[in-house]
C-alpha cells in the first residue's frame, strides 16, 4: 500500500478527466466526534453531520464516475464506545436507510451492507434488507455501508465458510478466499481516504487495500469537500502514472 502525504497547500489542482481514476474508493469516515468537541458541540452531532457529509460525498462520488464507493462506518472494535453514542449510530444507520431510499434510486445507487449481521439491531437489518432489495438493479454506482465490520475478522470468516463448503483436499488460493470474503464481487480498493490525521487502516478492508494508495488528511469528515476527494484522486493519478511509467 502506498501513503501519499501531500498537504492541500501544495498541490490545489483541479481533476483531469483523462487521468486514471479508482474504480473502488475506500473512506474512513473519521473524526465526526472532534469535530464536534472542537465546536462544544456533544459527539452525537459529530455523528449526524457525518452522515449527512456521507450523502453528500456519495453523490460526488457517482458524479466523478467512481464505480463502488466503500464508507467505514462503524468497526468491530466499536462496540467498545459508551452504549448511549453506538445506540445512537445504530439508530443514524437505521434512519439513513429509511429516508435515503429515494435519494439512492434518483442517483443509481445500489446500496449494499458490508460486515457481520450478527449483534445488529434487528430494525436496522430490516431497513438496510428494504434497500438492499429495492437498489440491486441500479449500476451507477455501488456503495458499500461498512458496519459493523473487521479486516481480520472478514478473513477468519472467509476461511471458516471455505471449509464449511468445500472438502478437506480442496485447494485454497487467494481467488477462492476472496471469493468468501464479505462483498465477493467488489473489485480491490485502489485508493483510501483517511479524514481525521491519522495513518493508520485500523482494520479496515485488509485484504483488499493490498495495492491501494492511501492518503490521509486532517480535515475532519464533517468539514470534508469536493476539492479534498479531488486532491486525493490527483495524488492517486500520480502514483499510478508514475507507477506504469517506472515498468
Amino acid at each position: 500500500m502506498v501513503q501519499a502525504g501531500i498537504s492541500l497547500r501544495k498541490m490545489k489542482r483541479p481533476i483531469n478527466r483523462s487521468h486514471p481514476i479508482p474504480r473502488h474508493l475506500g473512506i474512513i469516515m473519521d473524526g465526526n466526534g472532534r469535530w464536534a468537541q472542537a465546536r462544544g458541540l456533544p459527539r452525537s452531532a459529530g455523528h449526524n453531520a457525518g452522515v449527512q457529509k456521507a450523502r453528500e460525498m456519495t453523490k460526488i462520488c457517482a458524479d466523478m464516475g467512481i464505480q463502488v464507493l466503500t464508507l467505514y462506518a462503524f468497526s468491530t472494535e466499536n462496540w467498545n464506545r459508551p452504549t448511549e453514542e453506538v445506540d445512537q449510530i445504530m439508530h443514524l444507520a437505521e434512519q439513513y436507510a429509511e429516508t435515503e431510499f429515494t435519494e439512492l434510486q434518483r442517483n443509481g445507487v445500489r446500496f449494499q451492507l458490508m460486515g457481520r449481521r450478527e449483534g445488529l439491531p434487528d430494525s436496522l437489518l430490516k431497513a438496510m434488507d428494504r434497500v438492499i432489495l429495492q437498489t440491486r438493479n441500479n449500476s451507477l454506482l455501488t456503495l458499500n455501508l461498512a458496519l459493523n465490520y473487521g479486516g481480520r475478522l472478514e478473513i477468519v470468516d472467509a476461511i471458516r465458510s471455505i471449509l464449511t463448503t468445500y472438502r478437506p483436499e480442496v485447494s485454497i488460493d487467494e481467488s477462492l478466499v476472496a471469493r468468501h470474503l464479505y462483498c465477493p464481487g467488489c473489485s480491490d480498493i485502489d485508493l483510501v481516504i483517511r479524514p481525521g490525521g491519522e495513518w493508520r487502516l485500523s482494520n479496515f478492508m485488509l485484504w483488499r487495500t493490498a495495492h491501494a494508495v492511501f492518503w490521509s488528511t486532517p480535515v475532519y469528515w464533517p468539514d470534508f469537500q469536493r476539492e479534498n476527494i479531488e486532491l486525493a484522486m490527483a495524488i492517486y493519478a500520480d502514483q499510478v502514472l508514475h507507477q506504469n511509467n517506472g515498468k
